[in-house]
């Protein structure tokens, strides 16, 4: 019974991972680049007009991925504390 957990909190750790990592590394590219944009646009003189911000924020895919990525982290967290409380 306790490497059961144990084995569930490896695959809930590992599902966490494969959920989150690529929405974050997406969202912080992005942001990336859009901060590159407005720094060209500063330097060509270009900072001063009234516009929006061109950023976007994370998009609805990335937001319900990190959630996902939370969920199965505190699944995997609980996994682990029922591992070490059994065995």
């Amino acid at each position: 019974m306790p490497w059961i957990l144990l084995l569930g909190a490896v695959l809930a750790g590992a599902g966490a991972y494969l959920a989150g990592w690529p929405a974050w590394t997406s969202y912080r590219q992005r942001e990336g680049r859009d901060l590159n944009a407005e720094r060209y646009a500063a330097w060509r003189g270009r900072a001063n007009e009234p516009r929006l911000s061109a950023r976007e924020g994370m998009t609805g895919e990335e937001r319900r991925n990190l959630w996902l990525a939370a969920a199965l982290a505190l699944a995997s967290l609980a996994c682990l504390v029922g591992f070490f409380a059994v065995s």
